[in-house]
């Protein structure tokens, strides 16, 4: 018996019967389980504690799926260095496909959150990802808090990383804030906080049963446009079918293409801070073109 198969026993309550690695992510290993009665499991185990990355992704995988719109895997079990989940088996995207999960994603963003971020701590990629309300940055009367709420709590915050890592330099740090300030000008019509994945690449995307489903997220509310660009951002297969498939359950403001940008400096900035200079011009790139609109 491996330390993995007792971590995974002790948080789903089942013995496991057949344990495999499956690979690595940051701080843990992967591996794929089978539970005492045959259940398929996966299962993420680190070394230590990681402070909350796995009860934050546990969190969000149950308020993704609470609003019964996309699937997402079931949480079975977690503690501080071990999340386990049903297991999803993968298949091959293909246009109907794509475009179901464009529809279901739309479901999903439509059931909407209580606030712009979350009631709990968030993490993206092992970085912490800062989820309260920002009150501090609102401006009273404001018909669109988001904007501030962006710029405050998915921008600056990396910004400030990347600065201290030495990865930007003061000049990048002015261009990107820059182009942060052109949030609120820029945004398009105010709308309520939608129920985000807030990490949606296509790696973050299982294709089975005909759809996606979602994992890995850094859920929390925000704007629907982020899940959107995010999405381009690394090429998913058959975007303008998912594309087209949510436009037909829930169009999109004018102007959201030419948005993209905006909502791609966080992801960007994120990636700067987890693998360095590598990032850097692509982050430069997407302020230059918010600045250029």
């Amino acid at each position: 018996m491996t330390g993995a198969a007792e971590r995974i026993e002790r948080v789903t309550g089942a013995a496991v019967r057949d344990l495999r690695p499956a690979g690595s992510q940051h701080r843990w290993q992967h591996y794929r389980a089978v539970l005492a009665g045959g259940r398929p499991v996966f299962a993420k185990v680190a070394a230590a504690d990681l402070g909350g990355v796995f009860a934050a992704e546990a969190r969000g995988l149950r308020w993704l799926g609470e609003a019964g719109a996309v699937g997402v895997p079931e949480v079975l079990g977690f503690d501080g260095a071990t999340l386990v989940v049903s297991w999803v088996a993968a298949g091959r995207p293909d246009p109907a496909a794509a475009e179901r999960f464009g529809r279901d994603l739309a479901r999903l963003h439509r059931a909407g959150a209580a606030a712009f971020g979350a009631p709990w701590p968030g993490f993206i990629a092992g970085l912490f990802l800062p989820n309260d309300g920002g009150a501090e940055v609102a401006v009273p009367g404001d018909p669109d808090p988001w904007p501030a709420w962006y710029a405050a709590r998915r921008v600056q915050p990396y910004l400030r990383l990347a600065v201290d890592a030495g990865t930007l330099d003061s000049a990048d740090a002015g261009l990107v804030e820059s182009a942060a300030d052109r949030a609120a000008e820029l945004a398009g019509p105010a709308e309520p906080p939608s129920r985000i994945h807030g990490d949606c690449w296509s790696g973050n995307v299982v294709w089975s049963g005909g759809s996606g489903w979602l994992v890995d997220p850094a859920a929390h509310g925000g704007h629907r446009e982020t899940d959107l660009a995010m999405l381009a951002l690394f090429g998913a297969p058959y975007l303008d079918r998912i594309l087209g498939g949510y436009i037909g359950e829930a169009p999109l403001a004018p102007g959201w293409r030419q948005r993209v940008p905006l909502h791609q400096l966080h992801p960007l900035l994120v990636h700067v801070c987890l693998f360095g200079t590598a990032y850097r011009e692509q982050a430069l790139a997407a302020a230059r073109a918010v600045l250029a609109l």
